[in-house]
């Protein structure tokens, strides 16, 4: 999940979570504001400390990429693939000979 989007969640929790509260303790309109309004903010800064730190504990790792091992399997991928088109282009060849020559023979049928 993405920080921003973990902030937006861990908000509209906070949110609820103080509407629940205002509903429970306070008795005029007011407290229900302020404790919601209270609530939520405390669940948004809360939400970017938590980010803070999750993003300050992710190392960078750098790896090793076998490059010259994948263009080598790239490389037979495309050669395969030249390969099925030579053979689809030599299919469809013989099939419109086939189709020249049934149309040639039902031309000598009629006649």
């Amino acid at each position: 999940m993405l920080g921003e989007n973990f902030v937006y969640f861990f908000t509209v929790q906070g949110f609820f979570v103080g509407l629940i509260f205002g509903i429970l303790k306070s008795f005029d309109a007011e407290g229900l504001l302020v404790y919601t309004f209270l609530i939520t903010i405390f669940f948004y800064l809360f939400s970017h400390v938590i980010i803070a730190l999750y993003f300050r504990t992710i190392v960078a790792k750098g790896y090793y990429f076998p490059k010259d091992m994948h263009e080598t399997e790239l490389d037979l991928f495309a050669n395969e693939i030249n390969k099925r088109e030579k053979l689809i282009d030599s299919v469809y060849k013989i099939t419109d000979a086939a189709m020249n020559l049934n149309a040639t023979d039902l031309a000598r049928d009629k006649s």
